[in-house]
């Protein structure tokens, strides 16, 4: 069985499927792979089942669970894929074909539709002042849900292709960033190069510690011989975007850099301050270090400060202050970015979110109805509109609202288990296959605990995935 034909006549069956499932041909403008999780778990399943096959001498069984493991999976995987053709968001292949024909629905959904879209990092890779993030993003609206993963070209091509066509309500701060900072490396170095800004490897000598404001600058106002030529404003401005674009790609030390060159020039610059305070959690983050968090709790109030009357940036600086759990800070910004322009929607979300921390539904509810009545897409409208029913119901339903909350403790043990029974399967297995090797009586225990906590995972993970949705209320009679 030649493995390669195999994933090259899935990949023509998942074509065929596609060109089956609309009138004309499409002309898809991004396609990434959905995020291969489920495909890893189903391979690593049957991949220990077919181990546990071979202990009871059932090669043939053994064999069919390595092939679908290792050849029929992963050839499922390749053709899975979240396409993009400028107007919808698809999910395209085998087995997306297989669920609409036994549900009668296809998996896709409109820019117009899309009500949230969220973008989580996770820090693989930390060395010297360089980190290697990966994103998830996921896309929801009207009951539908994509997540794509970060890992090349096509992640880079959905996001500019898709993102800047959102609305900018609907996006959370990362994706805002990705948005309008992911590039290509090449490109990114090009820009270095450009602007002359200096090599990591002078950067790793040299002393990390900047600090905004300062004598020099009070001394500069006060007897104002301080001037900027636009060339140097305009150098600023390119170091700032630049600084984004790299603190996103996790070149902290060179974004560090050239936010220093920027902010030597425009030192009262709100935004660019906004963007170094990013930085600096970005940093706090990578490092584990609580100094660094505090300095970038200290930007954003300088931010704050110096927002003047700019009502997004106020709103965007008060998720940043949510963001390093300063609730008090943020519902000030929130309340600034209402008074000077009260149609703001992502402000009156932040106000729900700082209400909800401090437990008062009546406020919540207040704030999803005003951000509902202030939004500007019907996604948005039934987005608000849905979270303060939501509320609502929490708020005079005593049964409901012990419902939930028994919901969410029972979500967060079977988090917690869950990982607990992932760390005792993979130290299991490891025992297993050691006696095994070096026959020894204890293999056949370590197979045996390793068998009952794959059990107790899936089960767990079957069991959060089914209490990670709301509960429906129940109808009055």
């Amino acid at each position: 069985m030649n493995e390669t034909k195999q994933i090259e006549a899935f990949k023509s069956l998942a074509d065929a499927v596609e060109e089956r499932s609309g009138p004309g041909k499409r002309v898809w403008l991004a396609s990434v792979r959905v995020s291969p999780g489920a495909y890893l778990v189903a391979s690593s399943v049957l991949t220990f089942s077919a181990g546990l096959l071979l202990r009871s001498e059932q090669d043939g069984w053994a064999l069919l669970a390595i092939v679908l493991a290792w050849v029929l999976l992963p050839a499922l995987a390749m053709t899975d894929k979240i396409a993009f053709d400028g107007q919808l968001v698809v999910r395209r292949g085998v087995l997306p074909f297989i669920f609409q024909l036994i549900s009668g629905r296809s998996q896709h959904l409109s820019v117009a539709e899309v009500e949230r879209v969220d973008t989580n990092a996770v820090r693989t890779l930390r060395r010297g002042g360089r980190v290697r993030y990966r994103y998830r993003s996921q896309i929801i609206g009207k009951g539908t849900g994509f997540a794509f993963a970060s890992g090349g070209r096509r992640y880079r091509e959905m996001v500019q292709r898709l993102f800047p066509l959102i609305h900018d309500d609907k996006i959370d701060l990362r994706t805002r960033e990705l948005r309008d900072y992911l590039c290509d490396p090449k490109s990114l170095n090009r820009e270095l190069d450009w602007l002359k800004l200096a090599s990591s490897e002078v950067l790793d000598n040299a002393t990390a510690e900047f600090k905004l404001g300062g004598k020099r600058e009070h001394a500069e106002e006060k007897d104002g011989a301080h001037e900027v030529s636009p060339s140097d404003v305009e150098r600023a401005i390119l170091l700032r975007q630049l600084g984004n674009k790299l603190r996103i790609a996790g070149r902290l030390r060179e974004a560090g850099e050239a936010f220093r060159r920027a902010l030597n020039v425009l030192p009262r610059d709100g935004r660019l301050i906004y963007d170094f305070a990013r930085l600096l959690r970005s940093q706090a983050s990578a490092r584990g270090d609580a100094r660094l968090l505090s300095r970038a709790r200290a930007a954003l109030r300088l931010s704050a400060m110096r927002a003047d009357e700019d009502a997004a940036l106020l709103s965007l600086i008060g998720e940043g202050f949510l963001e390093c759990n300063e609730a008090a800070r943020a519902e000030r910004s929130f309340q600034r970015a209402i008074e000077l322009e009260p149609g703001t929607f992502r402000a009156r979300l932040g106000l729900a979110d700082v209400a909800l921390r401090n437990g008062k539904l009546a406020h919540v509810i207040h704030q999803y109805r005003d951000a509902a009545h202030q939004a500007s897409e019907k996604a948005l409208v039934r987005y608000a509109g849905r979270e303060a029913d939501y509320y609502v119901r929490l708020n005079d339903d005593d049964d409901y609202l012990s419902a939930e909350l028994n919901r969410i403790n029972w979500l967060q043990t079977l988090t917690r288990g869950r990982r607990l029974a992932a760390r005792v399967t993979n130290a299991s297995i490891l025992m297993a296959l050691i006696g095994t090797y070096a026959d020894l009586p204890i293999s056949g225990i370590a197979w045996a605990i390793a068998s009952s906590s794959l059990v107790a995972w899936l089960a767990s993970l079957l069991a959060g995935r089914l209490l990670s949705a709301r509960r429906n209320p129940r109808s009055i009679d």
